[in-house]
């Protein structure tokens, strides 16, 4: 601590003094909260304050003393390196509070005036042309069968992530988005090396779930990073994690005989193809939908990941009797889709669906360079193998009509019995990265199989136009290949690679662990492909780049200068439709920056002059106008009412709870839902924003001839009657 000044931290100027033998002794004590005693525990070198506190290896109350009272915390660990020799770990807990106030922790910073935006924060085409040739060629290596991991990162990297730096601001453990986000610019940095290893990122995935510890091949890793991405720290308003359930219910496992793949395949199910798709039924379950627990304040959130893959699917079920619709709506985050066979095939041809699926100059030009050998090769083989299977054969099979009826009747709510149904499903609206699945992998009782069928793809010119609902509000429809993963094997081994289109030279490369290799696009068509990854395509947005970035050229003087959302600036350089304008992501519902924010403001802010302002304005709306930033004091001093409150109520629990335990005999127990408990300590430990509801007893009463007794096996935990 010699190294550090009053300047570097007004805090220190709190540090009382402290000597070797009294840190000694309170490395033997235990925490004053819950009485846990060591190794693992925190020492504060407030002045004058002789806490000692547990670690996050038990109830973390060390941290929350951190945060509602003292600053600095000493860890304080016994090291026995021999009978007679010792040595006292002393690892400081840093300040994160910049200039604060010591005497006010969490007091709003004064605001940096954000920079100017330049042609380099809209335009990518201004770099050097020596970089262009060479950035975002970098491999992974394997690190013990982690193929599948190397190509679903390859495939997943999209230039918005690489300017998203500002939003990963986060003390959560482990920080998978810092991790990510870190392997992302290594990737794409100027200095390229020929490989990266991904070992934080792979240890933090690890470390969240169980699943990935082994070395067995896991496909559900893309699923699962987009959760944990989601729920990490990219621009988070909700943690209601549904990671258990989503992993239950999508983890692709080829390896795995518990079942057909397909029944895990995406954040939200469209309705089951049991009727049409006899032998496809079984991989179109409905997954149940998640429901976040009734005494928590429900809140809308949003994340970098679904505002790149979310879309939403509507899904209807018409009475063939009263002609009754239900309408669901569901998100997704990838399309699984099935590979028809012959038969399959022979229906969906036939059916009146077919009409309107190919356009001219779509998807149907889109295997022209192929040339007549490849068409004369899929002529033979459809002969003696059958007709040939397309993507948009695979979205029809996915998006037809299912008739309900015989074993499969419809329960129909207005007429009170089963009735005969049509079932079907529409796109609501189009994610900017559009992921399909396709399912490749069967899984029996008793074996497993892989479906090699060649399905063709589009590289370019992929049209969803026949697939969307009629109040659809979607300007672009039609998406380009960026990335495939393909795996080759079998069922039960194989290996996994990508290829993927470098956005900067658009030329295609095979990325093959710490291999790249430059390919052509017919070897790319002819790939096996399991899953695609299609990018909007919208030139209008890349005019209106160029009109931008010419306005900002002119360096016109104005009296006024605007604030604008990085992350919204980021969307209108890399996506198709960035939407309207927000500036919610860096401003409270006061109009001010949230004090948590006031120091990052320049990752999440850029000055514009007016004249780009009005243009970006006129073209796509959204707002607020900003011209004025400022830390917003009613948000400082409401943080500090729930700072207050927090203390106030953990204090107030120890001390009744401390003389609970001392009663030999009470008179009264109150019995109280754990779940319901667990939401109040998280909050009370600053792990959770907001407070938990009332109590809510009902999941561990029952009530028994008009008496409340506590349900055998209940969830539940003793407290006094002061407490209760």
């Amino acid at each position: 601590m010699s190294g550090a000044s009053s300047n570097d931290c007004p805090h220190l100027e709190c540090v009382g003094e402290i000597t070797k033998e009294e840190l000694i002794q309170k490395s033997h004590g235990q925490c004053q909260d819950c009485k846990v005693g060591g190794p693992n525990l925190w020492a504060c070198l407030e002045n004058g304050c002789s806490y000692v506190g547990c670690g996050e290896s038990h109830a973390d109350h060390s941290t929350f003393h951190s945060q509602v009272s003292h600053l600095f915390l000493l860890y304080l660990q016994l090291k026995m390196f021999s009978p007679t020799v010792s040595v006292l770990l002393l690892i400081f807990f840093h300040c994160l509070s910049g200039s604060q106030d010591p005497k006010a922790p969490g007091s709003p910073t004064s605001l940096r005036v954000p920079p100017a935006g330049t042609c380099d924060d809209l335009d990518v085409e201004t770099e050097e042309e020596d970089e262009l040739r060479t950035r975002g060629l970098t491999g992974l290596k394997n690190i013990g069968n982690t193929c599948y991991m190397n190509a679903a990162l390859q495939c997943f990297y999209l230039s918005f992530f690489l300017d998203c730096g500002g939003l990963v601001k986060t003390d959560k453990k482990p920080a998978l988005c810092k991790s990510y986000q870190k392997l992302i610019t290594d990737l794409w940095h100027k200095n390229r090396n020929s490989y990266v290893v991904p070992t934080n990122l792979f240890q933090g995935i690890k470390a969240v779930n169980p699943m990935f510890r082994g070395y067995s091949q896991q496909v559900g890793f893309l699923k699962l990073i987009c959760v944990k991405l989601c729920n990490s720290a990219f621009q988070c308003f909700c943690v209601f994690s549904h990671l258990q359930l989503f992993l239950k219910y999508s983890s692709i496992r080829p390896h795995s005989p518990n079942g057909n793949e397909g029944v895990t395949s995406r954040l939200s199910s469209s309705p089951p193809k049991s009727s049409m798709w006899p032998n496809l039924s079984s991989t179109h379950k409905k997954v149940p939908s998640f429901i976040p627990p009734k005494s928590k304040r429900q809140r809308k959130y949003r994340s970098i990941i679904s505002e790149v893959f979310d879309g939403t699917i509507v899904s209807s079920v018409q009475c063939l009797t009263c002609d009754r619709v239900s309408v669901t709506l569901e998100n997704f985050q990838d399309i699984s889709l099935p590979i028809p066979g012959k038969e399959d095939l022979a229906k969906l041809h036939s059916s009146s669906h077919q009409t309107a699926l190919v356009k001219a100059g779509s998807c149907g030009e889109a295997y022209a360079p192929q040339g007549w050998v490849a068409f004369v090769m899929e002529y033979i083989k459809s002969w003696f193998w059958g007709p040939v299977v397309t993507l948009q054969d695979c979205l029809a099979a996915f998006f037809a009509r299912d008739e309900l009826k015989g074993d499969n009747m419809y329960s129909c709510e207005k007429c009170k019995k089963l009735r005969n149904g049509v079932k079907f499903c529409k796109v609501q609206s189009l994610p900017e990265i559009l992921c399909i699945h396709l399912k490749r992998f069967r899984h029996e009782l008793m074996f497993s199989t892989k479906i090699g069928t060649h399905v063709s793809f589009p590289l370019e010119g992929l049209e969803m136009q026949p697939f969307l609902a009629k109040d659809c509000s979607a300007q672009t429809t039609t998406y380009d290949l960026l990335s495939v993963i393909c795996h080759h094997g079998t069922a039960s081994s194989g290996h996994y690679i990508a290829y993927c289109r470098n956005e900067l030279n658009q030329l295609w490369y095979e990325f093959d662990d710490q291999s790249v290799t430059e390919v052509s696009e017919s070897c790319v068509q002819n790939a096996e492909a399991y899953v695609l990854f299609y990018k909007k395509n919208n030139d209008e947005t890349k005019k209106e780049r160029r009109k931008v970035t010419s306005l900002l050229n002119m360096m016109e003087p104005s009296l006024l200068q605007f604030y604008i959302s990085r992350q919204w600036l980021n969307k209108f350089k890399t996506f198709a439709e960035p939407g309207p304008i927000s500036n919610h992501d860096f401003l409270c519902a006061h109009g001010g920056i949230p004090p948590n924010k006031a120091s990052s403001v320049d990752d999440l802010v850029m000055m514009l002059p007016q004249n780009v302002w009005d243009h970006l304005y006129s073209r796509y709306g959204g707002g607020p106008a900003v011209n004025h930033l400022y830390v917003c004091h009613t948000c400082q001093n409401e943080i500090e009412k729930l700072e207050k409150r927090r203390k106030n109520e953990l204090d107030m629990f120890v001390r009744l709870n401390k003389a609970f335990q001392e009663e030999e005999s009470p008179v009264v127990i109150y019995c109280i839902s754990m779940q319901w408990f667990r939401e109040w300590e998280g909050f009370v430990k600053g792990k959770d924003i907001d407070p938990p509801g009332p109590i809510d007893n009902s999941k561990i009463a029952v009530n028994k001839n008009g008496h409340i007794t506590l349900k055998p096996g209940a969830d539940s935990g003793q407290i006094s009657e002061e407490t209760a």
